[in-house]
């Protein structure tokens, strides 16, 4: 494992401590419904994103965030799988795949793969934006000065010549199809999807809303699409089906109005109904367009 996976997430579990606080609203998919499966067993592994962190309700508040309605969730609702094991966990890394995990505020989760199984037979995972460290990195970010008058994230982060995340994605893919080859030997008969990350600044961001400049809200989202890419080459590369998140979400990032907007940015919307109060994170509303492709993918 690269030194990546070492880095601390003490940025992101003190959003996450101030917003366990808050209450919100779930909502649900609706009436994306599948005929009643007779079989199979559906293990979803991944960090924050695929947990729905402190999006209410809540399964595993303190150790995982885990929502009842995130993606995973909603996918076991539409599938009516008899068996569905959600071992995602905010702050997770590709190591938590093997590794116990601290928990965010209290306890510890065990190695994700342990929920995997010979007989499991659909496995999808939302992995790698904690190893490369671009959420914690990105709240550093955070400026309310114009920017010709502040430092630059964009020019740190590519300081000498070197761009800092682009090598930590790269360093990252190896990684990855290891995790991928792991997945497939201890579940030989699943179908195996891996989920990017969706769209979450338009090009020149939205500073008066989320106080990032444009200059930096683009680097960022760049940078985020590197990470997709090479997870889809990696799928490709190792036999798993790759959900592209990014068409379906464009128009609905972080800066698209309440009601339209299935991403947060780094100010939050209002907490009502369905709204994540964790920045750079899907709302429900973004949980449910990933459960349509993930559906849509499974034939559904």
């Amino acid at each position: 494992m690269n030194s990546t996976t070492s880095m601390s997430h003490r940025p992101r579990a003190a959003v996450m401590v101030a917003a366990l606080g808050c209450a919100m609203t779930a909502v649900s998919l609706g009436s994306a419904t599948a005929e009643p499966s007779t079989g199979g067993v559906y293990v979803a592994l991944g960090d924050s994103d695929a947990a729905g962190s402190v999006v209410f309700p809540q399964s595993d508040l303190l150790t995982c965030a885990r929502s009842t309605v995130n993606y995973p969730s909603l996918v076991a609702k539409a599938l009516q799988v008899p068996t569905f094991r959600d071992v995602t966990c905010a702050s997770a890394t590709t190591r938590h795949l093997t590794q116990p995990q601290p928990g965010n505020v209290a306890g510890v989760a065990p190695p994700q793969f342990d929920a995997l199984s010979a007989d499991t037979t659909l496995v999808t995972m939302s992995m790698g934006g904690n190893d490369i460290g671009i959420a914690d990195d990105t709240y550093g970010c955070i400026s309310f000065f114009p920017e010709a008058a502040d430092r630059s994230c964009a020019a740190d982060f590519t300081a000498g010549g070197r761009d800092m995340f682009a090598e930590r994605t790269d360093a990252l893919a190896a990684t990855y199809g290891d995790v991928i080859e792991q997945i497939h030997a201890r579940a030989p008969r699943a179908r195996v999807l891996v989920v990017g990350y969706q769209y979450f600044f338009r090009p020149g961001g939205c500073p008066a809303t989320h106080p990032i400049s444009p200059r930096d809200s683009d680097y960022l989202q760049q940078k985020l699409s590197r990470l997709n890419a090479m997870i889809a080459e990696q799928a490709a590369a190792h036999n798993a089906t790759y959900i592209d998140l990014e068409p379906s979400t464009i128009g609905h990032d972080a800066c698209a109005p309440v009601g339209d907007r299935w991403a947060e940015g780094i100010i939050p919307s209002p907490p009502t109904g369905g709204t994540s109060l964790f920045p750079i994170h899907p709302n429900a509303a973004g949980y449910e367009n990933t459960a349509r492709q993930i559906l849509a993918a499974l034939g559904h």
